[in-house]
């Protein structure tokens, strides 16, 4: 036996990530005395600046807004009660297709080997009982999202932890309401193109094949205020339009594929540290 703290680390790309995901396993593993690691890759920089001002438009700041983004990530880890925060702060490499992508210095630029090895040395330090990060596609298809993916896997390599890894996920179940609640909000928004449906239709994963249903329908709330708190997104954070009691229905449940696994727990499983406790 070991003093040692049970410990969740989320590998996410960017600050407001670590609450749309796994804002609820953060706050309910934080709640129940589990230290809750968040590693975030980027500076958010290729996000929204003041007043909503897009990268590459006048007065766009990548330097102003990462600083903005730092003080606003910060905020969301107080809410959700995160033990840690460890910034990598590579810069952000922007939506797939945006020149950021190819800047040097970008996430999407740095040799993964490179980004591993800082993520091996807090993967020591802390020595996570449970991973989580991005599937190979990094849920859909965003360049920070699968480097994460990709450097949390090399790292977990270079290191002898066995920790259970864990990809995010949605139901496709889920997938269905939650583009039926979009248009609910959107009554003008035009239906997908042929091929963006089909894309969209390959996000998630089938029911069946989900290994892990964690229910955070109790910390949904912490959830929202969480996103809340990523105030400079806001319009490019369609789950606050929904108010509180709507987003607890469509967001209240979080979802993974186990992807290692030491302790032989059954699946489908109810919890991250199924056979750690």
């Amino acid at each position: 036996m070991t003093d040692r703290p049970l410990t969740l680390m989320a590998v996410h790309a960017h600050p407001d990530d670590e609450a749309t995901g796994t804002g609820g396993v953060l706050a309910r593993y934080a709640a129940e005395g589990i230290r809750t690691v968040l590693v975030t890759c980027t500076d958010g920089g290729c996000g929204d600046g003041p007043g909503g001002v897009k990268p590459g438009e006048p007065g766009h700041e990548p330097a102003a807004v990462a600083s903005m983004r730092r003080r606003e990530l910060e905020a969301s880890c107080d809410v959700l009660g995160i033990s840690d925060l460890e910034m990598l702060d590579y810069a952000d490499s922007g939506m797939i297709g945006w020149p950021s992508n190819e800047a040097p210095g970008s996430f999407w630029q740095t040799p993964v080997e490179k980004g591993a090895a800082r993520l091996a040395e807090l993967m020591r330090h802390y020595r996570p009982d449970v991973v989580v990060t991005y599937d190979e596609n990094g849920f859909y298809g965003h360049p920070d999202h699968i480097q994460a993916h990709r450097i949390t896997m090399a790292a977990l390599e270079m290191t002898e932890l066995t920790p259970k890894v864990y990809w995010t996920t949605m139901p496709r179940s889920t997938m269905q309401r939650f583009g039926e609640t979009m248009r609910e909000f959107h009554e003008d928004m035009p239906e997908p193109d042929p091929a963006e449906a089909a894309a969209l239709a390959e996000i998630g994963l089938p029911d069946d094949e989900i290994t892990t249903w964690v229910d955070t329908t109790a910390f949904s709330g912490q959830k929202f205020d969480a996103l809340a708190a990523h105030a400079s997104q806001g319009e490019n954070i369609f789950f606050l339009k929904m108010g509180k009691e709507r987003f607890g229905e469509l967001m209240g449940m979080e979802t993974f594929l186990r992807v290692q696994d030491a302790t032989g727990a059954a699946v489908p499983e109810k919890d991250l540290f199924a056979g750690l406790r």
